[in-house]
Formats: C-alpha cells, sequence, structure tokens
C-alpha cells in the first residue's frame, strides 16, 4: 500500500477557499504569486517530495546517522534529494531574493512545507534549521557578517543550527556556562558544551555555520547576561574562502526513539582553545535575538507534528478501505454475510473522523498563523499590522503546544486503526509515532508553551490579541448562524466561546493573586481548552464555507463539503462537550498538584 503524505484537495481548500491567498498578488511584494503560480509551486513540491524524499523516510530510519572520529555521515539516501531540494531553491522560499530567497507567500512555502515534512521530517531538519539561523544573521547581523553567511546559508550550500542546551541548562538556558572571550581582532574566544543540537554535524554539507548562546566574560548572570555567536565548524576568511577547522568536535550522537535521520550531537566548543566566533546583534541580547529564531521554529515544530499525524490518517483511511475483516454489524446473524472492509465497522468510522477533523483543523490553524504573518507584510495600517502581529503570538504556543499533542494522538489512532499490523514496522504508522513523539518536547516543551499562553500572551498589550482572537472567532460565529444548516453548531460553539473568556478571565487574575502556583498547574489544561476552541473555530469556518459551495458542487467536490461540515458536526457536538467540562474543572481551581507534600506522591 502506498504511503500518502497530505490531502492535495484540503491544501487547495485552505490556501484558495479559507484563505484566499492568491490575493495577496494584489500588493507589490507578492505581484507575482497569483492562483496560478500558486498551484505551480505547490504541485512542484508534492511531486518532488513524493518522488525523492518519501523514499528515505524509511531507509533513513533504519540507517540511521553514524559517528566515526568526530565526523558523522548521514544515510546515504539523503545525499542526492538534498542536492535536488539546493538545486529547486527550497531552502529560503519566503526569504529576501537579495539573499537569494523566492520572495514567496509565507503561507504558500508553509504549504510546500506541509508536503516536504510529511515526506520525512527528519530530513528536512536539516534544511529547516538553516533557515531559522540565517534568519537570525539577516535580522541582527552587520552587512559584512550578510554578506559572508547568508548566500550560502539561504541557498543550502552550507547548513545551521541552533546551539542553546546545555547538560544544566535545558529549559532554564539562563543557567548556560559556555563562555565567550573578547579577542583583539573583535572576534571572541569561545569555550563550552552543548547537547541535543539537531542537525549538529554531519557530511550533506562542507560547512557549518551555529548560532551559539554564550556568556561574555563579567556579563550578568541569568538571561540578562547571554549573548549570540556566529561560530562556523569551518572558520570563514574575509574573502569568503575557508580557513581551519574551528574547533567545534561533535563528542556523540544521542541514540534517539524516532527521527534517526537527523544526527542529534553533542557539540564540544574550543577544547583545544581555538573556536573563534562572531558577535551577532548586541552584548547581553542574546535571548531576545534567539526568540525571532524560536518562534520560526516553534511553528516549524507544529508543522512536523501535524505532518506525521496527517500521514498517518491518510494511511489509516487508505488501510481501512483496504482491509476486510468481519461482517457489517447489521448482518452478524448472517452465516452467509460476507467479510466488509473495516471502514464499516462504526468504531473504526469514529476513530477515522476523530482524526480526520484534527487534521482538517490543525491544518488551517498553521496555514492562519502564516498567513497572519503575510498579512502583517502587506498591510499598510499600522493598526491592522499590530492586529495580526498579535494574532501569530497569542497564538504560536497553541501552534506548536496543542497541535503537537494532538498530532500525537492522531497518530495513536493511526497505528490502532490497523491493529496488530500498526505495530510492526512493516507499516509506516509506528515510525510517524516515534519520529511525532519529540515534537512535544523540543523547542518548548508543552509545558513552557501552556506557561507562556498563560504567562505572557494572556495579558499581552492589556489583552488585546486575545480580544481580537475572540473577535475573529465571533465573526465566524455571525456567518455560521446565517447559514441554513448551522445555526445550531454556531450557537453551541458560541457558547464554548463565551466560557473560554470567562475562564481566560479567571486564569489571568488567578496567575496574579497568592494562588499563583494553582494557575500555573492548569496552565497545560487552559491551553488544551484553549486549542480545542480554536479547533472548533477553524472546523465551524471550514463548514461555513462548505455550506455554501455544496449546492453547486460536483459530485467529487460535493462529497469533499459534505466531510467539512461532518467534521465540524463532529467536533462541535463530540469533543467540544468535554472541552466544556474541562473548562468547569479549571474554574473549580483544584491545588491538589501544588498542595500535595513531596513525601506523599510516594514512590519510596
Amino acid at each position: 500500500m502506498a504511503q500518502v503524505i497530505a490531502d492535495r484537495r484540503d491544501v487547495d481548500f485552505v490556501l484558495h477557499e479559507q484563505l484566499q491567498v492568491g490575493d495577496l498578488s494584489k500588493n507589490k511584494r507578492y505581484a507575482e504569486f497569483n492562483k496560478k503560480t500558486i498551484d505551480l509551486i505547490v504541485s512542484e513540491a508534492r511531486n518532488f517530495a513524493i518522488k525523492e524524499v518519501l523514499p528515505t523516510q524509511k531507509i533513513g530510519d533504519v540507517e540511521g546517522c553514524k559517528l566515526e572520529n568526530g565526523k558523522v555521515a548521514v544515510p546515504e539516501c539523503f545525499h542526492r534529494p538534498y542536492e535536488l531540494f539546493r538545486e529547486g531553491e527550497w531552502l529560503a522560499m519566503s526569504e529576501d531574493p537579495e539573499w537569494g530567497g523566492q520572495g514567496m507567500p509565507k503561507t504558500v512555502a508553509l504549504a510546500v512545507s506541509d508536503y516536504f515534512n510529511g515526506a520525512n521530517y527528519a530530513f528536512m531538519m536539516y534544511a529547516g534549521l538553516t533557515h531559522g539561523a540565517g534568519k537570525l544573521i539577516e535580522a541582527f547581523g552587520t552587512q559584512a557578517q550578510k554578506t559572508l553567511f547568508l548566500r550560502n546559508m539561504y541557498s543550502g550550500k552550507w547548513t545551521g543550527t541552533m546551539l542553546l542546551t546545555e547538560p544544566e541548562a535545558g529549559s532554564d538556558v539562563g543557567a548556560l556556562t559556555t563562555t565567550a572571550v573578547k579577542n583583539e581582532d573583535g572576534t571572541y574566544t569561545i569555550s563550552g558544551n552543548k547537547i541535543f543540537i539537531s542537525s549538529g554535524e554531519h557530511d550533506l554539507v562542507e560547512n557549518i555555520i551555529h548560532p551559539v548562546l554564550a556568556r561574555i566574560e563579567g556579563a550578568p548572570a541569568g538571561t540578562r547576561g547571554i549573548s549570540l555567536f556566529i561560530v562556523p565548524k569551518l572558520w570563514v576568511n574575509p574573502d569568503g574562502s575557508l580557513g581551519d577547522f574551528n574547533d567545534v568536535v561533535c563528542t556523540g550522537i544521542e541514540e534517539k526513539m524516532g527521527i534517526h535521520g537527523n544526527a542529534t550531537c553533542s557539540l564540544a566548543l574550543g577544547s583545544k582553545g581555538q573556536c573563534r566566533g562572531h558577535l551577532l546583534g548586541e552584548e547581553n541580547k542574546g535571548m531576545s535575538e534567539m526568540f525571532l529564531m524560536m518562534n520560526e521554529a516553534r511553528l516549524l515544530v507544529g508543522m512536523q507534528g501535524f505532518a506525521c499525524a496527517s500521514s498517518s490518517y491518510l494511511n489509516a483511511l487508505n488501510y481501512a478501505r483496504e482491509r476486510v475483516q468481519g461482517k457489517n454489524l447489521l448482518q452478524m446473524r448472517d452465516p452467509d454475510a460476507p467479510s466488509v472492509p473495516i471502514i464499516q465497522h462504526p468504531d473504526v468510522r469514529r476513530m477515522l473522523i476523530k482524526m480526520k477533523a484534527y487534521v482538517e483543523g490543525m491544518r488551517s490553524l498553521l496555514y492562519f498563523v502564516a498567513f497572519c504573518e503575510d498579512k502583517v507584510h502587506t498591510s499598510d495600517e499600522p493598526a491592522e499590522k499590530d492586529k495580526y502581529q498579535g494574532l501569530i503570538e497569542v497564538l504560536t504556543p497553541v501552534a506548536k503546544g496543542y497541535v503537537t499533542d494532538r498530532a500525537f494522538d492522531v497518530c495513536s489512532e493511526g497505528m490502532q486503526v490497523y491493529g496488530g499490523y500498526g505495530y510492526i514496522r512493516e507499516y509506516p504508522q509506528e515510525q510517524l509515532l516515534r519520529d511525532c513523539r519529540i515534537t512535544q518536547i523540543y523547542e518548548g516543551t508543552n509545558g513552557i508553551q501552556a506557561m507562556d499562553l498563560l504567562g505572557r500572551k494572556l495579558g499581552m498589550n492589556r489583552g488585546k490579541p486575545v480580544m481580537d482572537l475572540l473577535g475573529e472567532m465571533n465573526r465566524t460565529i455571525a456567518a455560521a448562524k446565517a447559514t441554513t444548516g448551522l445555526e445550531d453548531f454556531a450557537a453551541r460553539f458560541e457558547k464554548a466561546v463565551n466560557k473560554l473568556g470567562e475562564v481566560g478571565m479567571y486564569m489571568g487574575a488567578t496567575a496574579m493573586s497568592p494562588k499563583v502556583m494553582s494557575a500555573f498547574a492548569a496552565a497545560h489544561p487552559f491551553l488544551e481548552v484553549t486549542g480545542d476552541v480554536v479547533m472548533a473555530w477553524m472546523l465551524l469556518w471550514r463548514a461555513t464555507l462548505a455550506a455554501r459551495h455544496l449546492e453547486k458542487a460536483k459530485k467529487k467536490d460535493a462529497a469533499f463539503y459534505e466531510g467539512q461540515i461532518k467534521s465540524a458536526d463532529y467536533f462541535i457536538n463530540a469533543i467540544l462537550p468535554i472541552t466544556t467540562g474541562k473548562m468547569i474543572a479549571i474554574l473549580g481551581g483544584c491545588s491538589a498538584a501544588v498542595e500535595i507534600s513531596e513525601e506523599a506522591f510516594g514512590g519510596k
């Protein structure tokens, strides 16, 4: 059975019917990206993903990466698609053409990423991290630094990473011990050890550019004293030629549960005292600068988790249509009744519609966040720019945290549809489940995403981004109320939105009270209910559009549009009542998690 990675009809629906991305071409910035051009780009990406990248997924998982004498070899099958990826100029799709980018809308680039990550996201991490590292240099680098590094990175000739984590400084980045000492020539001598570095060492390219967080001698403790540095694997001379090895040594690669095709490295910087770096941006501003990359990376991680879920759903759907097992429930007593495809069994259909609803809602959410970024770039009104930037800020922890939580659930359901075969390596479902799991942990664990939503985003700009988000939801409610057949869905969703507003007020007040610990113990449940309401919003938005097209639709499109309405029906009537129960529980203010003594946890 051929593995599937993304539903083209659904991709087109979100791009052209929900977000109407082609209209961005009315702005000078995106003038060349009309609907026809967008469709050609997505088609080319889909073909490349299926023909060149997807075949490497299982092979890369089985072969993994190998470390020998400080050098890492990636799976051999990665080399050809990487070179083709470079030739296609896919790495910097939405970046400035001055530095080798294609200047396309972020939403279109995300649709391309949907296919690429669905094909093999362990492979795509080498490019994804490079893009993020390049953005740091583009945003904070000097002209000389941009000239020296940026075009080589955006072309994929060199790759990049992100060096934050240390053995004693994971989520608490401020505890890092890597040091930087200024040299007479303006460079810095870097010394320290970093762990869990994705793509930290490999043989796909000749040079790797590491953005490194370190503390300059005498700088303040904690995050206030952290600076950001450009540390190449091979030193880059002022004329752009490669110099000596820069004392960045891979001391180990992790044996992981998933993403075996990506090298997760431990790196020793300056163990021989010969590691140099360039200061990137200002002294002691490293954390605020790094957040530019981390926000982009968090949306990418949401896409990685989602891509696993999308593939798992489509695999499960095809398997359920083909796998013959058992009689139809209505014919169980007929000894002559034939066995039927398992998609006829009610419990299998329950799993499939649940997976379908989440996958569709997650795709719309991720694309919408990218669309907001496009609107920031194309709007002439400062107030509108601020509105869309605020929506990005408040939705980022949802797009990373909630999406990856639910993506893992979808992958688990996808394995369940296959039954015992889903647990066997011959089939793709178990790898998708393994690969998906890390997305809940890296780029800030989902607990940290929940704390970000509660502690930073809920009260940001006096709550305006949250109010703008609720305003967008209310626009959808009004449209659904005016659409025949969706009135009841709209009413149920409206109650959930109002309840979420009540919970948000309660959580904000509690976080500012003596019960702050109890508030943050409920931060993840708050992220969950926020995500559920956002999913319901996306699905109702989709259903409203589908209902308008259904009567005049051709047979194939009619089935698709009917499916959109049924997804909203299922989520709003089967999932949202559970969400309401969770919101009631949050308002109950249970403090058991913070009141229980350490001894009372037991275990001794």
